[in-house]
């Protein structure tokens, strides 16, 4: 399993791990984003670490180069001093560090392909990264909304339940009719201890009352036309004449 792939596996466990415990999703997703950065720091300290061995591989390349080069020069001098056998033993490890030196070239080649891949993984990783650091708070935001949502539609069905409305109603009710009882215990009182003839007295001197501050609201307005008086009707002076008396016309 490659490096990534192993960063990967442990994000996606550590999620899961998250989720699993429904913790509040602000606190989740800051988690998740410092363990992501944590586990990024890792895989960079890693790439580093193959970054320096491709360094190596191309400068142990470069040494090996370099001492076929003095191989191939040392055989050159004994060639030149008429050393033939010096020169056939230089040539040898002129050869060997020559194929040696290749040999790393090509590990170095390989080596450069795969660090340049890592570290194109690497930047593309903490590309996802702050992506996600930018939407954590558009997240906690739709979070924080769907609670509150949440909170409103339990508010509601707890206002479904009708047997405290009906509670009320009834309450009212038994209110209303203990008022209607009052009222008409009230009356029977008044009815049987009350002197009935005193009242409707009362009540037609009352009447004359009126008549008397209607007149004389009209004569404020300067309703009454001139000359004309009205007299207010007093006890015994209504519209029919008495017994014995010839109305006036």
């Amino acid at each position: 399993m490659g490096m990534f792939e192993r960063f990967a596996t442990m994000v996606r466990s550590n999620l899961n791990d998250l989720i699993s415990r429904a913790e509040n999703p602000e606190k989740m997703l800051t988690t998740l984003i410092v363990d992501m950065r944590t586990q990024l720091d890792k895989a960079r300290q890693q790439v580093a670490q193959a970054i320096a061995d491709e360094k190596k591989l191309e400068s142990d390349a470069q040494a090996m180069k370099k001492q076929a080069e003095d191989w191939e020069r040392r055989a050159m001098l004994a060639v030149q001093e008429g050393r033939d056998d010096l020169a056939k033993q230089a040539l040898m490890r002129y050869n060997e560090a020559l194929q040696g030196a290749q040999q790393l070239h090509e590990t170095w080649t390989k080596s450069k392909t795969e660090t340049e891949a890592l570290k194109q993984s690497l930047r593309q990783l903490n590309d996802k990264i702050e992506e996600a650091k930018r939407k954590k708070n558009i997240l906690v935001a739709r979070a924080r909304r769907a609670e509150a949502t949440q909170r409103i539609q339990d508010t509601l069905s707890g206002m479904g339940d009708k047997s405290a409305f009906e509670s009320f109603e009834r309450m009212q009710e038994k209110i209303e009719n203990n008022e209607r009882k009052a009222l008409a215990a009230a009356e029977l009182q008044q009815e049987f201890t009350g002197d009935n003839l005193m009242k409707e007295f009362e009540q037609l001197e009352y009447h004359g009352s009126s008549d008397q501050q209607l007149l004389e609201l009209k004569a404020k307005m300067g309703a009454l036309k001139a000359g004309t008086t009205e007299t207010p009707k007093q006890i015994g002076q209504g519209g029919k004449p008495r017994d014995g008396e010839i109305g006036t016309p």
